[in-house]
């Protein structure tokens, strides 16, 4: 299932991909799919790194397409260890609603990112996620979860102080709407609920099969209730930052990435790395270094 469609901000072969939060990786392995991509996805969720890593395998060992190269790091987004205009595009999906410091995240991403260089970005959308909150106090109350809920003004806002021209946007998954209201309100942590069981199979009946009745009517109803807010962007050539640029902290090289022509330094707090090449499978990768 993705929020951001990688055409959209991949218009050349041989593109270098940065996804930030990049959870299991489903955004990963749509990107790995296009010629020659190389993408590192960054997380601060060591389990879901490893299922980003067990996701690609299982795509690689059923021959799905996967050609590029990968690197996984176990990074926190404010403080990105990749060098200076090093990548093309930016995965942001469904992250800045988490994050204390939403302004400094995208300072970052425009730290990395090349001029005229892309990013999509996506957020909860402000009226589903409204009734969520008012539906139930855990659900923005549990700690790592939601902490803001963004007017699309006010994103647009955002991302023209941190030096970004926003292209496009859309809404989408608006079949996962009722889910959540549903989870809202028989309990957030009740996920054995017999409803919730019963619209979480036909939801992933909906993912696996794309039958042409629901995808019509979710393409239909996604304009007024879909889950999520995407933003398609692009980096100012000739941005002047809006904000005063924080001393950056020191970093220490720990390892070179395996991807050509990068350079990811990664500060000592964050040392997980996973890296792997498509073309060569196993190639590059590395256990779970002990700290």
């Amino acid at each position: 299932m993705l929020t951001i469609d990688p055409a959209d901000i991949l218009h050349e072969e041989n593109a270098a991909v940065l996804d930030i939060g990049c959870g299991s990786g489903r955004h990963l392995t749509a990107v790995l799919a296009r010629p020659g991509a190389r993408v590192i996805g960054l997380d601060l969720c060591r389990d879901d790194l490893k299922k980003a890593v067990e996701r690609i395998g299982i795509h690689e060992a059923f021959g799905w397409e996967v050609s590029g190269r990968w690197l996984l790091a176990q990074a926190n987004g404010c403080f990105l260890p990749i060098a200076t205009k090093a990548v093309d595009a930016v995965i942001l999906s469904e992250v800045l609603e988490h994050v204390p410091d939403d302004a400094g995240l995208l300072q970052e991403v425009n730290r990395v990112l090349k001029p005229g260089g892309f990013l999509g970005v996506s957020v909860p959308s402000f009226g589903p996620e409204w009734i969520c909150w008012k539906l139930s106090r855990a659900y923005r109350t549990t700690p790592g979860g939601h902490i803001r809920i963004y007017p699309k003004k006010q994103l647009i806002r955002l991302l023209h102080q941190a030096g970004f021209q926003p292209f496009g946007f859309h809404h989408a998954h608006s079949l996962h709407v009722p889910f959540w209201w549903l989870k809202c309100l028989v309990g957030i942590e009740k996920n054995d609920h017999p409803l919730v069981q019963l619209y979480n199979r036909f939801l992933t009946w909906d993912m696996m099969q794309h039958p042409r009745l629901t995808t019509w009517i979710e393409r239909l109803l996604n304009p007024v209730m879909g889950k999520s807010l995407v933003v398609y962007c692009r980096k100012s050539p000739d941005h002047a930052s809006f904000f005063r640029a924080a001393p950056a902290p020191p970093r220490k090289p720990e390892r070179a990435s395996p991807l050509d022509g990068w350079r990811a330094v990664a500060p000592r707090a964050h040392r997980s790395f996973l890296g792997g090449d498509a073309r060569s499978p196993g190639r590059g990768r590395c256990a779970w270094p002990s700290r």
